[in-house]
């Protein structure tokens, strides 16, 4: 979080978010969705989190006219169309040492392979495995 300037993520992530309790972000949050508005979001966010509807390019030109460098992308489906935007920079891939019989897929279908640098891999007492990538694109 310290290297970011906030937070992006999707609809399904924001409400499952709110699920957690206490807002765990200090940090600026912009949901992307087309279903929803800040109408939707909960009084005690509205100085944290706003709505847009812009899709990934156009959102960080927004942010990046509001002084954002640097932003972490969340949720399945925002992850894939910034990806597929060349928008991301760097990933962090976390294993949970569960096997889950059915699920979403992670990335989706992508346009083609994604090369990846391997920068640090951690791991933690739960048996979590952190380990981050530097995206190259493509071109």
């Amino acid at each position: 979080m310290a290297s970011v300037d906030g937070l992006i993520m999707g609809r399904g992530t924001f409400e499952k978010v709110l699920t957690f309790g206490d807002w765990p972000y200090p940090k600026p949050v912009v949901v992307m969705s087309r279903t929803m508005s800040d109408a939707n979001v909960p009084d005690e966010l509205r100085d944290k989190v706003r709505v847009s509807a812009l899709g990934p390019a156009d959102i960080m030109q927004e942010l990046t006219d509001k002084g954002w460098a640097r932003a972490y992308v969340d949720g399945g489906k925002v992850i894939q169309s910034f990806i597929r935007a060349g928008l991301i920079s760097d990933i962090t891939l976390t294993h949970i040492p569960v096997l889950i019989g059915e699920g979403l897929p992670l990335f989706g279908k992508l346009n083609g392979d994604v090369d990846l640098e391997h920068l640090e891999t951690r791991s933690f007492p739960s048996g979590l495995v952190s380990s981050k990538y530097r995206i190259h694109q493509a071109g």
